[in-house]
């Protein structure tokens, strides 16, 4: 949700500014398209470098645990007894349960309940990178095939008119999805996606005027 909608917002106040500044519909549509590509790439490249990042700590966290565990097994043993007695296992069954996980798969159990880390929700740097990329550009085609269909005369009104729409439908969608109410959801996402159109308008009819 959260990539489709700066897809949305920032494709289309691109290309309301643009339009607001009394280019055709043909400069709006590569100002669109190129924005939906620059887009889909930073977000794709911000997304990689994090996710990386994350995945480097992750891969540290894990190798310090496997030299304490080859150093220290009985602290280790002892560190993960304590873990299980504070999720509530009387002493004698949180030792009897570290033993049997650890024998089973010290560092597997180590990584899960003393890291947090599971093979499921292990960084995945090139998958996280390419599901920003696409929800960004699914965001980003709304207002550019919204170019493609509307009257030249009404471009911006008509690109703010469905951006805001698609908005206010995903951030129902997002709100209702956490439980919360749909409609608040609605308007917080709307109303600063017309913000941010508004300002890119003014721009855009600010410096068309003064180009003129």
């Amino acid at each position: 949700m959260l990539g489709a909608n700066d897809g949305i917002v920032s494709t289309a106040s691109l290309v309301v500014g643009v339009a607001a500044a009394e280019a055709n519909t043909r400069q709006v549509l590569v100002a669109g398209v190129a924005g939906l590509v620059a887009g889909a790439l930073s977000m794709a490249a911000g997304e990689y470098v994090s996710v990386s990042s994350q995945a480097d700590t992750e891969r540290a966290d894990i190798k310090r645990e496997k030299r304490e565990l080859a150093t220290e097994p009985r602290a280790e043993e002892d560190e993960l007894t304590t873990i299980y007695e504070r999720r509530g296992l009387e002493s004698d069954l949180a030792r009897t349960v570290a033993q049997q996980l650890m024998k089973k798969d010290a560092l597997a159990a180590h990584a899960r309940d003393e890291l947090g880390l599971t093979e499921e929700l292990a960084a995945r740097p090139l998958q996280a990178a390419l599901a920003s990329a696409a929800t960004f550009a699914i965001g980003a085609a709304v207002p550019i095939l919204t170019i493609v269909q509307a009257p030249t005369t009404d471009l911006p009104i008509v690109v703010s008119i469905v951006s805001l729409l698609c908005l206010a439908a995903l951030g129902a969608i997002a709100a209702r999805a956490g439980g919360a109410s749909a409609a608040t959801g609605a308007v917080r996402v709307a109303f600063w996606g017309a913000l941010a159109m508004a300002m890119t308008a003014a721009v855009g009819r600010l410096f068309g005027t003064a180009v003129g």
